[in-house]
């Protein structure tokens, strides 16, 4: 069958690849701790019953027709009064867009920005934007991080490659590492995006950032830092990815926003029209009112992320227990979303059958094998498959599961010579 040269190209993904495997050892009675989906489990993680009662309301007041293109403006007010209350932001309903979760957002970014050809930047480790490059035929400029910044990307490393470029893409807190930006580290880059753009002629695409905040609520003890806070001038340059999915326990509920410049929210929100994108008019209605409710939000968010933080540090706790007890194994403190970024590393070693694990993706299939624990490796983010590093979400384990788990994990890693 011959198909469209994009279709052709497309590549799998290693995320999935590895679910299903975790799925068909689950269904023949086998006990996995999934650590590898970026998804909440919903009896574990319930979304906030005050967000449920809203959904049945608007479903009871039959709200079940098509919404706005642009997201329900009483959605679109409660936002900006949230971004102004809880980041002291100023945006105006007309500069946001609501759609079904982040992903169509992100890529209405990309293809409202960037032109076939174009340079896009993005640090590795980093999520799906070599997908979204790929789909918009964009140049991409992949910059190796390393474990001293915590995976994140210096104004040292960016600088190199950003002449011509039409696109920084940034994330923080960042999936998949649970590690944030410092303010020193964002202002420096921040600056650098600013000296670019000066430099540029008036017919020139300028440097735009895109800012993946999805997980800026979900931050342990540490402070969220954003472009447009820190440098005022920006805000002509930034377009913010944020919404419920994350920080409500909401992945499943698919209502998510992106704000910025008016012009560039505008052809956004022209392309997703086409797509057909939107958020369901239920769900936008019901996020609208519980969004108003900032001590409810308030409360439900702090109870949620120390939960999460909980698993997380007992997870980093026992990395380092067994780095103690000598094994090739580290952990990164986590400070925000659902990951720990944790390094194993075996490669090079071999079973007690004499298999060689060759790289990163074959640790993972023998620990789903012989630990019972399934993690994503760097590979899956950009990264090389002989980088020993891999992302554990403690999303979808509760905190028995995770206990449980450690000893067995340690007994597969010591197996492995």
């Amino acid at each position: 069958m011959i198909l469209s040269k994009l279709a052709q190209n497309l590549i799998g993904s290693e995320i999935v690849k590895i679910g299903n495997e975790v799925n068909d050892l689950k269904a023949r009675g086998e006990k996995i701790a999934n650590l590898t989906i970026g998804d909440l489990n919903s009896n574990i993680y319930p979304i906030p019953g005050r967000l449920r009662e809203e959904i049945f309301s608007a479903y009871n007041n039959n709200l079940t027709n098509y919404p706005p293109a642009s997201g329900l403006l009483s959605l679109r007010q409660s936002i900006s009064d949230d971004l102004k209350n809880r980041w002291n932001l100023d945006y105006e309903p007309a500069e946001i867009l609501v759609a079904g979760g982040s992903r169509p957002l992100i890529y209405a970014t990309y293809r409202t920005i960037v032109d076939e050809g174009d340079k896009v930047i993005y640090p590795v480790p980093s999520w799906n934007n070599n997908h979204y490059s790929f789909l918009t035929g964009a140049d991409k400029i992949e910059v190796e991080t390393s474990q001293e910044n915590n995976f994140l990307p210096t104004a040292a490393e960016l600088k190199p490659h950003l002449k011509d470029a039409v696109l920084l893409a940034l994330c923080s807190p960042l999936n998949p590492t649970g590690t944030m930006f410092t303010k020193e580290q964002l202002t420096e880059i921040c600056e650098m995006v600013l000296e670019e753009n000066r430099s540029r002629g008036e017919n020139e695409k300028p440097l735009y950032l895109m800012y993946d905040q999805i997980y800026a609520m979900l931050t342990f003890g540490e402070e969220h830092f954003n472009p447009v806070s820190l440098f005022p001038e920006l805000k002509k340059y930034t377009v913010f990815i944020d919404g419920t999915s994350k920080c409500f326990a909401a992945t499943g509920v698919r209502v998510g926003w992106s704000f910025g410049p008016a012009e560039i929210i505008s052809k956004m929100q022209a392309l997703l029209t086409h797509v057909g994108a939107w958020a369901p008019k239920p769900e936008q209605q019901a996020v609208s009112v519980f969004l108003k409710e900032t001590e409810n939000v308030d409360a439900f968010v702090n109870d949620f992320k120390n939960k999460i933080s909980g698993s997380l540090e007992t997870l980093h706790h026992g990395i380092q227990e067994m780095k103690d007890r000598g094994l090739a194994v580290d952990s990164i403190k986590p400070m925000g979303a659902l990951y720990l970024t944790i390094k194993m590393d075996f490669l090079g070693k071999s079973d007690v059958a004499g298999n060689v694990i060759h790289n990163s993706s074959d640790l993972v299939f023998y620990l789903i094998k012989e630990a019972g624990a399934a993690f994503v490796p760097f590979s899956a983010f950009g990264n090389s498959a002989q980088m020993p590093w891999f992302r554990a979400s403690a999303g979808g384990v509760s905190l028995d599961e995770i206990n449980a788990m450690l000893p067995r994990l340690e007994g597969a890693l010591q197996k492995l010579k």
